[in-house]
Formats: structure tokens, C-alpha cells, sequence
């Protein structure tokens, strides 16, 4: 599933060829996603310009004068930006047809994702109005995650990929995160001292920065908006490493399920 740096790194590759860009049409080939593509879609866009792309969590939001779309990448959707008129492949399911002979084209096999259109603020739709903080701003802190985690006897990693804790941090970035600041992925989260959340929030931002660096991790479906592949795999310490030596003690590396999500460790260097 797309987290949030191959979520941003689409924002940033779509986003100039949108900005001050005006819809001329609305194509939709499929609506089945994970909700229907709302048929107020095809009436509003066409003729509004797009004033901006931004990114909340693992969510894309397109701004208009007249209302925002929320899009969502789901478990293998991409956008592409293709040249009007290209045709279209089995699973590429909407098109945004803009100005200057560009398309921003929508493509998901598993139809897990989705394109909705909201008139109202889209930080107050019911899928982002109790998202937690983001993990690369400054509300995202030591004091935040010790001060949610008193009481609660989750997994530390669950409590991580809780988006009412903080948002965005997928199960590969989860398990890297922990990795990097020496904690075990199943220590009960209430149960980590401040100093070690502080180690963790340094450990999120690194991993989060150093895979937007490289284009986000390609490990089946992602691809970037002109169809490059994520090379932070290549950087990846514990995850899908099952077997294999640790790169800081050459302990291999295990894996069990941690709330039904495969979760990779270091025996010795994670306490």
C-alpha cells in the first residue's frame, strides 16, 4: 500500500503539471473504487482551474474555487500524467483532462482507492476530521507520543500506526522507525519512556525523509506520477529481511504478526 512518502512524492510529481491548470473534461470509466465516483465529479470540474495540490496523511486534496477532491491511493492506485488522448489501459479508471494536452489519469487494479468531491472543508470530511498530526511537522513530538501512550498496553508498532496518533506512518516505515531507534515492536507502547519516544520521532522523520529522497519504496504496484519505480527498497533494514543479518550486528532477522501486519526486528539490537 502507498504510505505517505510515495503519497507525497505523487503530490510533487503531479503538482505542476495541475496548478493553474483549467479541467476541460471529466472521463470516468469505471466509479466502482472503494466508494462510487460521485457523478457530481463530471459536472463541477470541467471549466474550474485547480488552485493547489496538497497532501494530508495518505490523502491527495485538489483544490478548487468550487469545491475539493479527495483522493486516495488505496492498496495499488497511482496517478500518471499522460497525454490526452493516450488510451487507456484495463484498470486506469478516471481521467482529468486539463488544458495544454495533458491528462492526470487515475489507475487501480485492486480498486481500493478513491476520488470524492467535497463543497466543504475537506480537513472536516469524516475520513481526515480526527487524523492525528503529521510526522514531519512540529506537532509531532516526544511529548505527544508519551502523552498518548500512558495507560495503553497496545504494541508500541500499533500504537505508531494509529492516524489518530500520528498520521501516515505505514507498516514499512513502522517497522524501519523502530529499527532505527533500537525499540522492540511489541514492547507495550505505554511502557516507552519519553527520552526513547524522542529517539522514535527523530527514527519516523529519517526514515519518512530519507524514502521521499529516493522516490518512496516500489515494492509491487507503486510507481511515481511519469511511472518511476521507489528506490528506498534498496535502503530498507529490517522489512520483508526475514532470515537475513541485521546491518548493525548480523543477528538475523525475524518476523512475526503484530496485529495481523507482518512486523520485522532485530532480537538484539530492539529492546
Amino acid at each position: 500500500m502507498p504510505e505517505l512518502p510515495e503519497v507525497e512524492t505523487t503530490r510533487r510529481g503531479i503538482r505542476p503539471y495541475l496548478e493553474g491548470r483549467r479541467i476541460e473534461r471529466v472521463v470516468v470509466r469505471d466509479r466502482r473504487l472503494r466508494w462510487p465516483v460521485p457523478t457530481r465529479l463530471t459536472r463541477a470540474l470541467p471549466g474550474e482551474k485547480v488552485q493547489s495540490v496538497e497532501r494530508r496523511a495518505k490523502y491527495l486534496l485538489m483544490r478548487f474555487s468550487g469545491g475539493t477532491v479527495i483522493s486516495h491511493l488505496g492498496m495499488s492506485g497511482s496517478f500518471r500524467i499522460v497525454r490526452t488522448g493516450e488510451a487507456p489501459e484495463k484498470h486506469d479508471h478516471v481521467d482529468l483532462e486539463l488544458e495544454g494536452n495533458k491528462t492526470l489519469r487515475f489507475r487501480d487494479p485492486r480498486r481500493f482507492g478513491c476520488m470524492l468531491w467535497t463543497t466543504k472543508d475537506p480537513h472536516q470530511h469524516q475520513l481526515l476530521q480526527d487524523l492525528g498530526p503529521e510526522p514531519l511537522g512540529d506537532e509531532f513530538t516526544a511529548d505527544h507520543l508519551h502523552a498518548k501512550s500512558r495507560g495503553r498496553s497496545v504494541a508500541v508498532k500499533s500504537f505508531l500506526m494509529d492516524a489518530k496518533v500520528v498520521v501516515g506512518v505505514g507498516n514499512i516505515y513502522a517497522n524501519e522507525a523502530l529499527f532505527r531507534s533500537g525499540i522492540h515492536p511489541t514492547r507495550r507502547a505505554g511502557r516507552v519512556s519519553k527520552q526513547r519516544y524522542a529517539a522514535l520521532v527523530e527514527a519516523v522523520r529519517d526514515v519518512l525523509q530519507a524514502s521521499l529522497r529516493a522516490g518512496g519504496t516500489t515494492l509491487r504496484d507503486f510507481a511515481s506520477a511519469h511511472g518511476s519505480p521507489g528506490y528506498f527498497v534498496v535502503q530498507l533494514s529490517v522489512y520483508d529481511r526475514e532470515g537475513q543479518p541485521c546491518v548493525q550486528c548480523s543477528q538475523p532477522i525475524r518476523c512475526q504478526r503484530v496485529s495481523q501486519r507482518s512486523t520485522y526486528y532485530c532480537p538484539r539490537c530492539q529492546r
